[in-house]
């Protein structure tokens, strides 16, 4: 399958990209850097932020079953004992004798250190949950842990959420939020992070039901990607085997996109049963069961979680969006993002400094700016300009020539196609929410193509 995708993205190509644009920048960069964690730059707040937010109203917003919450970092530490992940959030962990590396025993091909070839200690357990302490005592009392996933919070808010709400199951619970987890070996960029972002849904469901809906989050989830731009063949479906499975999951299908590095998980559906509820259940003491109205029946309900990856979801954008071609007889690289997703949706290009001519370009990048994130770029010629835009993703551009001082229309260009239109100033705003909705740019008598910078 793999010998049969062709993408011109490579890992040097993004990275490279990304600092150079301000999508990504290496945390703490000034001191050396620390390892895995990462900071979005200006462009990159703005497409992560874009991201999370049609996740937010795709999967919130626009379903009467669905509901918000953000829950704490910090949870009682009883939380991660019931859970299971004081117990079972591990990786083996193996140390080469020689130059003292560490890697997880699970991902080496070979019983011999990766680095050096040399000899490996026995795999041991690494708890991977980073541990704090809470209070002014440093002891065992005050110990509290980062939270390695946003699951608990959902879980251990069952009632609270229920009970405010009155939903009635099927239901789900979202929530968009930081976890961290203290990777062994962590590396491909932003693939594999100690602090990241996760996009969780708890969905609650009638016992014997869960399998119906399982099937429904994988199709869902799996549609979502490609509805925000990513092309279907770099996504498939990998369903788990019984080997495979967390301890507390019936079943899982992670949704894999093809990474510069190959195939990798982009975000896991699983069916998780009542394990969760019931562990919290025993360990509090608390009833965690719903209560069916029409038919009095009480029962713990059955979960199904769709779990994503922000960041992940990030570099996929990136990579799947990242193209080159040939303009005006030279090479640009080009981001084909969605519009949705694009981290800026216009740029107001003035062809000279001239005041009359800055004067109105300023006018309509003041009326844009408040509908989209519109950037005002008037520094060298228009062709740099343009690839400029094109480089970091913008959908269409607004060239503001000495005509325009007459006639009172503008040019827009579209960034995929190059494809350039004149209209007047008064139908601007209406004409980028249409493109930018997805409607083509007509061609008719005020249309032209490439050749983009002799017309100006």
């Amino acid at each position: 399958m793999t010998e049969e995708i062709t993408t011109k993205a490579t890992m040097d190509k993004i990275v490279s990209l990304c600092r150079r644009r301000g999508f990504v920048f290496q945390s703490s960069e000034i001191y050396g850097g620390l390892a895995s964690c990462w900071d979005f730059g200006p462009l990159g707040v703005e497409l992560k932020r874009n991201l999370k937010e049609a996740w937010w109203k795709d999967m919130v917003q626009s379903r009467d079953d669905m509901v918000g919450i953000d829950t704490s970092i910090l949870m009682h530490p009883q939380v991660w004992v019931a859970s299971g992940h004081l117990k079972h959030f591990t990786d083996p962990l193996v140390e080469c004798k020689v130059c003292q590396k560490r890697f997880k025993a699970d991902e080496l091909e070979k019983p011999i250190c990766p680095a050096c070839g040399g000899e490996l200690t026995e795999p041991r357990q690494f708890n991977t949950m980073f541990k704090t302490f809470m209070g002014p005592v440093e002891d065992s009392s005050s110990v509290v842990y980062l939270r390695p996933e946003t699951a608990q919070g959902m879980f251990v808010n069952f009632s609270n959420v229920l009970t405010t709400t009155r939903k009635r199951l099927p239901f789900g619970i979202a929530q968009v939020g930081k976890s961290f987890r203290n990777e062994i070996t962590t590396g491909n960029f932003i693939f594999r992070d100690r602090e990241f972002e996760q996009m969780e849904i708890e969905y609650f469901v009638k016992p014997g039901t869960q399998d119906k809906w399982y099937e429904y989050w994988v199709n869902e989830r799996y549609n979502w990607y490609q509805q925000i731009g990513i092309k279907k063949e770099h996504l498939k479906l990998h369903y788990k085997c019984k080997e495979e499975l967390a301890h507390y999951a019936l079943a899982c299908c992670d949704i894999e996109y093809y990474f510069p590095m190959g195939w990798g998980e982009l975000e896991g559906i699983a069916s998780r049963g009542d394990y969760d509820l019931t562990q919290h259940a025993l360990a509090s003491g608390k009833s965690l069961e719903y209560v069916d109205e029409e038919t009095k029946e009480h029962y713990r309900p059955y979960v199904v979680e769709p779990s994503a990856g922000v960041d992940r979801a990030v570099l996929a954008l990136l990579c799947d969006a990242y193209d080159e071609d040939i303009a005006d007889g030279e090479q640009r690289v080009i981001l084909r993002f969605h519009p949705r997703m694009a981290p800026v949706k216009i740029a107001v290009l003035p062809l000279s400094k001239k005041e009359p001519l800055v004067k109105l370009a300023r006018e309509i990048y003041d009326q844009l700016r408040p509908c989209w994130v519109t950037q005002y770029d008037d520094t060298q010629s228009i062709g740099r300009r343009y690839r400029r835009q094109d480089e970091i993703g913008t959908p269409f551009c607004v060239t503001v020539d000495f005509q325009s001082l007459e006639d009172n229309q503008v040019t827009v260009r579209e960034r995929d196609s190059m494809v350039q239109i004149r209209i007047p100033i008064a139908e601007l705003k209406d004409t980028l929410a249409a493109k930018l909705a997805g409607e083509p740019l007509t061609v008719g008598a005020h249309v032209w193509r490439a050749g983009e910078g002799k017309k100006e």
